[in-house]
């Protein structure tokens, strides 16, 4: 019971109302044109001056505002708005345009429906309101009891005297309650006829699917180049910390190494925040690739402290540009799981062969560190890496040594 009123009167019950007003607006050029066509077929020169007329010009003009409302634009403006005034939230509404039949016949039925509530609820808020304070005020002024509307022989009785105000009160809260029922009917359709349509929710899920993508692929990049540097360079500054005191001159190594680590892993951070623009922004440091930086990578993790043996049997230079950036990070996760979790040596061996190209990296097994929380993402990167090219990737420990094999196609790579 207590909650009567907000349903009435209440906020969203004004903003449906104004909803339905809008609807009325908008009905009121159908009702001119339906009145240009009862006029003639009845005879009757004012048509506006008959109720029966008025509401023939209405029955009327509904039907030429369901054709005209196949235009595209009508489905985002109605949806608008009643996204807005009806309460509706989330994505129960679509944004675009109509495009199928069925949509298009959805979208005609939902304006057909808000303009004839509408225009019905807007003659009754033109009507009603004034009738209601007439009655109201009846039994006040003599004035009004004289005029064509005032009924003198039924106020001469005081129990009808008595009832006219509360038959006032009583037509002005039929009206919001009319006017609530037509608000929530409308609110209860408006999903149903202007909700997305399967090829709305395509869209949105092919959207989705691409931002997922892009963030995958800056996981990807931002723990391969990033978390390698982050890791060579803690080793280095260990190491240092350990011998500040009895090897001068490796201490001066290890901060030049760190150095020339954090400089270049400047310019890897701007290519990876480059994913994040549509394509590589003028000026953007390009992304690191086999073919002019597997060198530097090596060095850097030698200078780490880790011992590798790299054997290159292919000219980098011969790879697609996308197979070389790719497998630099193959490489690159590779060398870093050995930095960090593994024993000494570690071999590395890059070759062509068949179409192909091999990388293989193998050291002997270390002693696993406790889990990081959130880490644990360098081999699924590796796989997702692999997948997006067509090859296949295998990690595997076996006699106490951990296998990484990975074989990318050549062909149909840019």
């Amino acid at each position: 019971m207590n909650r009567a009123p907000g349903l009435l009167f209440g906020g969203r019950a004004r903003r449906r109302w104004i909803h339905l007003i809008l609807g009325g607006a908008l009905a009121m050029p159908y009702v001119l044109v339906g009145s240009v066509i009862v006029g003639p077929l009845t005879g009757v020169d004012d048509v506006f001056g008959s109720l029966p007329l008025q509401l023939g010009s209405f029955v009327v003009g509904l039907p030429i505002a369901t054709v005209t409302s196949l235009f595209p634009l009508t489905r985002p403006l109605e949806a608008g708005a009643a996204r807005a005034l009806c309460g509706i939230e989330g994505d129960a509404l679509a944004h675009g345009p109509a495009r199928t039949r069925s949509e298009r016949g959805r979208t005609a039925a939902w304006f057909t429906l808000h303009l004839g509530l509408g225009g019905i609820i807007s003659g009754m808020s033109l009507a009603v309101p004034p009738f209601a304070v007439f009655l109201m005020l009846l039994p006040l002024f003599q004035e009004l009891r004289d005029t064509r509307l005032g009924t003198p022989e039924v106020l001469e009785h005081g129990w009808a005297s008595a009832l006219c105000p509360v038959a006032g009160l009583a037509l002005l809260i039929a009206l919001a309650g009319c006017v609530a029922a037509c608000g929530a009917l409308l609110a209860h359709w408006a999903p149903a006829l202007l909700g997305p349509g399967p090829a709305d929710r395509l869209a949105a899920a092919e959207a989705r699917a691409a931002d997922l993508a892009v963030r995958n692929r800056l996981a990807r990049e931002l723990h391969d180049s990033v978390g390698h540097a982050l890791s060579a360079v803690t080793l280095q500054a260990s190491a240092a910390r350990r011998v500040l005191d009895t090897d001068p001159d490796f201490v001066r190594e290890a901060l030049a190494a760190i150095e020339d680590t954090t400089r270049r892993t400047v310019g890897e951070l701007d290519a990876v925040l480059g994913v994040l623009r549509d394509g590589d922004a003028p000026g953007t440091a390009p992304a690191p690739t086999l073919v002019t930086d597997l060198d530097v990578l090596l060095r850097r993790t030698r200078a780490a402290g880790q011992q590798v043996t790299a054997t290159v049997d292919t000219g980098p230079a011969a790879l697609p540009p996308m197979v070389s950036r790719e497998a630099y990070r193959i490489v690159q996760e590779g060398l870093n799981n050995a930095l960090k979790h593994a024993g000494e040596p570690v071999a590395l061996r890059i070759a062509t062969a068949d179409g192909h190209l091999h990388i293989s990296v193998e050291n002997p097994l270390g002693a696993c560190p406790a889990p990081r929380p959130g880490g644990g993402h360098g081999l699924r990167g590796i796989a997702d890496r692999v997948r997006l090219l067509g090859g296949t990737s295998r990690a595997v420990a076996e006699n106490g040594t951990w296998h990484l094999h990975v074989r990318l196609p050549l062909k149909g790579s840019t």
